[in-house]
């Protein structure tokens, strides 16, 4: 394992984490044996990284990391990064909170939901400006001071609230949208984003020496070289939800994609390895939130670090990927 060391966080992280959505039962082909097997066996290969979410699975997303890692008396084995201002009601309709009140009220489900006194690092998961900056802030300090978190983390924020934030509380990282496909894209499933992920973020979390996690490095499974023309989902997988998947941009996200496939093929190289290199080589990038659904996909992941992206495949990727900065 690799493991990355960042100016605002004390330890080392390893540089594949676990992306743990899929645990919760919105992916195809997830069950919680599997999901419980993929994390001890993501421990045992050195990732001590695993990133959730309460809004993952209605909450159950939380609850099988919890049960894995009390199973295997693992927790102090590993940083949890988990997730909060993303609120749901009983049709699965979500809203944005990040009120203190709400704050205050969802760390402590999520600690019981994950079994645990405290988590790593707690992360807006979105922005809300119906809720002033200062308000945040200061519910962030109440659940440090209290011990229940220990860092803070923005997900998905614009950089100005990144960089006003920083004279409110201490941000030790950020998480974006981020793979050789969606370098700067404006839109996640259809939500704006209001940062620029290469122009923006990178710069700003090398300035202040913040962790930076991106998540769908595999564009969820389209740069796994998983897809075909004409792939569906099941009506219960939550990328039915993103049109660059299902919707008229497909054909132009696939075709890249088959190129990138075809450079792969080339190479004697899985897709997904080239996918999750270039990521790990970006030197802003401390740790790539990667998703599983069995323990060889990990494995597969994992073997990326055992090699590296050459200047020559470097130069053939660039001019593949070019035509995506702005999209």
């Amino acid at each position: 394992m690799i493991y990355k060391k960042v100016k605002r966080i004390r330890e080392q992280i390893s540089a594949i984490g676990i992306g743990c959505w899929n645990f919760g039962g919105d992916w195809d082909s997830t069950d919680d044996k599997k999901s419980i097997d993929i994390i001890h066996a993501a421990i045992d290969l050195g990732i001590n990284f695993f990133d959730v979410a309460p809004v993952y699975g209605w909450g159950h997303s939380e609850e099988v990391l919890g049960k894995a890692l009390k199973e295997g008396n693992l927790r102090n084995k590993v940083l949890i990064a988990s997730k909060g201002g993303l609120l749901w009601n009983e049709k699965h309709e979500t809203t944005n909170n990040l009120s203190r009140k709400s704050l205050l009220k969802e760390i402590d489900n999520t600690l019981r939901r994950l079994q645990t006194d405290h988590i790593d690092i707690y992360q807006m998961h979105w922005p809300d400006p119906s809720v002033p900056l200062e308000e945040t802030a200061q519910a962030l300090e109440e659940i440090k001071k209290a011990g229940k978190i220990r860092y803070v983390g923005l997900s998905n924020f614009p950089q100005k609230d990144v960089d006003k934030m920083m004279t409110l509380t201490e941000v030790n990282c950020q998480q974006s949208l981020y793979n050789m496909l969606e370098r700067n894209t404006g839109s996640y499933h259809n939500i704006p984003l209001e940062y620029k992920t290469e122009k923006e973020v990178l710069p700003n979390v090398r300035k202040y020496g913040q962790a930076f996690l991106p998540y769908s490095p595999l564009f969820q499974g389209l740069l796994a070289g998983k897809f075909h023309s004409g792939i569906s989902f099941s009506k219960n997988d939550i990328r039915n939800a993103n049109p660059k998947l299902v919707g008229p941009q497909f054909r132009l996200y696939f075709d890249a994609a088959e190129k990138l496939k075809k450079l792969a093929d080339e190479c004697g190289r899985p897709m997904s390895e080239i996918s999750l290199n270039w990521l790990r080589q970006q030197p802003e990038v401390t740790s790539i939130i990667g998703g599983a659904s069995s323990v060889k996909q990990l494995e597969q992941n994992v073997h990326c670090l055992t090699w590296d992206i050459d200047d020559g495949m470097n130069a053939r990727i660039n001019e593949i990927i070019a035509p995506f900065e702005d999209i």
